[in-house]
């Protein structure tokens, strides 16, 4: 079973990259879905997160306010670590579990995807064989991420300053995907790249 991380800044697309690869057939884990499970309603995690964070990041039925959070860690490096050295661990402890389950599945898939925004950040790519990196020109991630948002680029460009940037993860990264000229394009990058290292391997 090969194991390949997919990872991007935010208005890179990464999401559009994961959502195409889940319709042709390919497991996805998707980390933002485990980190929203695990800081739900009644999960110890939230109890560390009230204990660090206070009751105001928290709403009247006991559940995290998860816009509030948002906002805070988008906007300070050091908020932003002391949530995810919370969640990240029992994140990380959720995709192992899930990973040994598909491989001694009858029907282990040949390729799962680790879809993980922090990739490199937290160290993920560790469980990857293979790395891909979403990426888009700054000016295209703006204007994606104002309209999804409904934001101004300065908040847009507060939030991508205290992500890793791009040209850093490229480094790190065994294939990068350009997402800066539309669906189209992106999805043909994707299909050679599934072709040259994904078919071959089955």
């Amino acid at each position: 079973m090969k194991i390949i991380g997919l990872t991007g800044g935010i208005g890179t697309g990464k999401s559009t990259v994961s959502e195409y690869l889940v319709k042709m057939g390919y497991k996805v884990i998707d980390a933002d879905a485990i980190s929203h499970q695990v800081t739900e309603k009644g999960s110890p995690s939230l109890d560390l997160i009230r204990e660090k964070f206070g009751n105001e990041f928290f709403l009247q039925d006991g559940s995290l306010d998860r816009k509030k959070m948002a906002q805070l860690v988008f906007n300070s490096k050091r908020h932003k670590d002391m949530l995810e050295g919370i969640v990240t661990e029992e994140v990380f402890s959720r995709i192992r579990k899930q990973l040994e389950e598909l491989s001694r599945a009858e029907t282990c898939p040949t390729t799962v995807f680790l879809d993980v925004p922090l990739l490199f950040e937290t160290g993920a790519d560790c469980m990857a064989d293979e790395t891909w990196l979403v990426t888009a020109d700054l000016d295209t991630r703006i204007k994606r991420v104002m309209q999804r948002d409904g934001i101004s680029r300065e908040q847009v460009l507060e939030r991508v300053s205290n992500q890793m940037s791009c040209e850093k993860k490229a480094e790190l990264a065994d294939f990068v995907i350009d997402n800066s000229k539309g669906k189209e394009e992106l999805y043909r990058r994707v299909d050679v790249l599934i072709e040259e290292n994904v078919n071959e391997q089955q």
